[in-house]
């Protein structure tokens, strides 16, 4: 059933506000019109394009960066919450994949988690001290990896961090992740 420009619109606003990163694409088939109409609507909405909105998201989280520089994060950060939880988001492009089977190179996704893990602890200092890793599925060129990272344990001196990195709802990668820390932690 085809909805009236407007009902769509005012949708589109709804389904962005609730799932911020979906693709012209996701939304064109779950809209059921084209990508096309999806642009334009966006455009008259003044929605910015996917990219932009990961940047707007990412700059702000950016700003709470206690122990890695923005410019040190592989991925982009979208969410953060200090000492508790952080999501990072990877575009794989073919710079990144095997050029012979079109597979990403393993370490891309270690980084991401890493750096996410790392980026997650509220100290001015944070080091892997021990990472156990399982890719669970390859992952191609043009696939966007969400990794997130919970801190499951906090101590003085270490921090445990689980991450799980999906592209879609697949799980292709899981690390738990033993981070040094500072012993200057607020333990409040």
């Amino acid at each position: 059933m085809r909805r009236k420009k407007k009902d769509r619109q005012a949708l589109l606003q709804e389904t962005l506000q609730q799932h911020p990163f979906m693709t012209d694409e996701e939304l064109a088939t779950h809209f059921e019109v084209s990508i096309q109409t999806i642009r334009l609507d966006r455009m008259e909405l003044s929605i910015p394009e996917l990219r932009e909105r990961i940047k707007g998201v990412a700059e702000r989280q950016l700003d709470e960066l206690q122990s890695i520089s923005a410019e040190e994060v592989f991925g982009e950060i979208i969410d953060l919450q200090l000492d508790e939880r952080a999501i990072s988001i990877f575009e794989v492009s073919k710079d990144e994949v095997f050029s012979k089977s079109g597979i990403a190179r393993g370490h891309y996704l270690f980084a991401q988690a890493n750096s996410l893990a790392v980026a997650v602890i509220n100290d001015e200092l944070a080091l892997t001290a021990k990472a156990t890793i399982r890719f669970k599925r390859q992952v191609r060129s043009g696939e966007r990896v969400v990794a997130k990272a919970t801190v499951t344990r906090l101590e003085k001196e270490r921090t445990m961090v689980s991450v799980e990195s999906y592209v879609e709802k697949e799980k292709v990668f899981q690390g738990e992740f033993i981070m040094y820390r500072s012993s200057q932690m607020n333990m409040s």
